[in-house]
């Protein structure tokens, strides 16, 4: 491979001894989040991953076996960092009784790790359906084991508890991909219509798309996740003795009691 100067970079052949010293599954993932960041999915392979650690494409086969196993990672990085972001703002973290203010944690804390990985969101929704439950990484499986050990905590009973997981896991899920869905058509221009390519959808067939999509394309943000979370967990209210405080955002995005 090319360098700078024009000659070849040297590489160890089929050594996970990368530029940063040994490889770990971690470094490995790490580099391969850096990558999507920047690049997006269709920018990462296991060549571009290798050129990227210094190794060849195939140190990497110890890690990631192949291609999905990589997009698997990638969803257990997320949720690492997830649980990264909740450890740290411990301090946070509401007791057993109010259920409802520790899911609204959650759902704040993942909405700030899809704002710093957009890219990863999708596979959020992909592996789900192409991963099996049992074959999903430790890191996945411990998010929703940690959920439904905060409802049985709070004595909800299984069916209940089981039909409020799915309902949060989908409404998070469906917020994400929505606040950050594509709407620009083309991001050099200035004006509203033609930036979102209003022009490209017929008036007569989709008036009502044509007149909303400015506002479509905004963000709702942690407070249109917290208003929207906070009507969903209602109807789940009577299933235990839990605070009716909920965790709301402060407009610089900071969760907040309500009753605060």
């Amino acid at each position: 491979m090319p360098n700078d100067s024009g000659g070849e970079k040297p590489r160890r052949r089929a050594s996970d001894r990368g530029k940063y010293g040994h490889l770990s599954r971690a470094r490995v993932l790490a580099s391969a989040l850096e990558v999507v960041d920047r690049d997006g999915l269709s920018g990462l392979s296991m060549r571009k991953l290798g050129a990227e650690l210094g190794v060849e494409a195939m140190a990497l086969y110890r890690y990631a076996p192949n291609k999905d196993a990589l997009l698997d990672g990638l969803v257990e990085a997320f949720d690492q960092e997830l649980e990264d972001t909740l450890t740290a703002d411990a301090g946070n973290a509401a007791d057993a009784a109010a259920w409802q203010e520790e899911l609204h944690r959650r759902a704040h804390a993942t909405y700030e790790v899809a704002m710093r990985h957009p890219n990863v969101v999708p596979l959020l929704a992909t592996r789900l359906l192409s991963t099996p439950l049992a074959r999903r990484p430790a890191a996945v499986l411990r998010s929703d084991e940690r959920v439904l050990a905060l409802l049985d905590d709070a004595r909800i009973a299984e069916p209940t508890a089981v039909s409020l997981h799915r309902a949060f896991t989908a409404w998070l899920l469906g917020y994400l991909l929505v606040e950050l869905r594509a709407m620009v058509d083309a991001p050099e221009e200035t004006d509203p219509g033609f930036r979102l390519g209003l022009h490209r959808m017929s008036v007569q067939e989709f008036p009502r798309l044509r007149a909303t999509a400015p506002s479509l394309a905004g963000r709702g943000g942690p407070e249109g996740l917290a208003s929207g979370l906070e009507a969903l967990l209602e109807r789940f209210s009577g299933s235990a003795p839990a605070s009716m405080n909920r965790i709301r955002s402060e407009p610089g995005g900071s969760p907040r009691s309500a009753g605060g």
